[in-house]
């Protein structure tokens, strides 16, 4: 965690922590998408990996903005 956190403090820092949430949000609004379309357009009998997607893409899309709220409060 150390090590993610150390990440976000060097993006905040290069000024480009707006690139990098909005890059991290598309890359989560695909994974989601990607994951609803194999729930929806497939026959797919186990609903593990779309699920999967849908939640990777959520966290991703959430994350970028929990991490460098907790880096600008304690760096």
């Amino acid at each position: 965690m150390d090590d993610v956190l150390d990440f976000v403090d060097v993006v905040a820092d290069s000024e480009l922590e707006g690139a990098f949430v909005w890059l991290l949000r598309l890359v989560g609004l695909l994974t989601v998408l990607a994951g609803l379309g194999l729930w929806l357009l497939t026959d797919m009998g186990l609903l593990v990996v779309p699920l999967a997607l849908i939640v990777v893409g959520l966290a991703v899309a959430i994350a970028p903005d929990v991490l460098l709220s907790i880096a600008e409060l304690f760096g």
